[in-house]
């Protein structure tokens, strides 16, 4: 006997676009704890536009077993969950089935990071073309982004344990 099984959506990497990847550490609003985030985004420039780029992402996070729009998973409590973060000589890897993104984290990212022994990461659906690669992103404009119901609604979150090579 066999289940059915849900339809998936066709799906490319190329469809994601420029994948970027920040970081900044914080109060977390929900432990008031200092935390050590990491958003990774599309820059909206896949080939079919914004839209286009925002369903690869969800389907590319679903097939990774993140929860877009769900609570947030500890990747420490499921072994097989392929979200890996790695950190080494100042840069934060960040490796999923899909993609692999990596970034030069700042020196007190790296230090709450390894402090807390997890990273926040927000995988957001929702394309931002406004913060582009080599451009400082001011803490207002990050704030907007993050802060935004639509886009933490629209965006799977894991805990990731830090990971590093030796």
């Amino acid at each position: 006997m066999t289940s059915p099984k849900a339809p998936t959506a066709p799906f490319s990497p190329a469809q994601l676009g420029t994948q970027i990847l920040i970081g900044w550490s914080g109060s977390n609003p929900g432990t008031g704890r200092e935390t050590a985030f990491l958003l990774t985004y599309t820059l909206g420039d896949a080939p079919g536009g914004p839209e286009a780029g925002e369903r690869a992402m969800r389907t590319a996070l679903e097939r990774s077993g993140l929860r877009v729009g769900g609570e947030t998973l500890d990747a420490s409590d499921l072994p097989n969950l392929p979200v890996k973060l790695l950190i080494q000589a100042g840069q934060a890897v960040l490796t999923l089935p899909h993609f692999t993104a990596q970034y030069t984290v700042p020196p007190e990212w790296l230090a709450v990071a390894r402090s807390e022994g997890k990273v926040h990461g927000m995988f957001a659906t929702r394309p931002w073309p406004a913060a582009v690669p080599g451009q400082p992103v001011g803490e207002d404009l990050l704030r907007s982004f993050v802060g935004d119901p639509e886009v933490i609604s629209t965006s799977a979150h894991c805990l990731m344990p830090v990971r590093s090579l030796g």
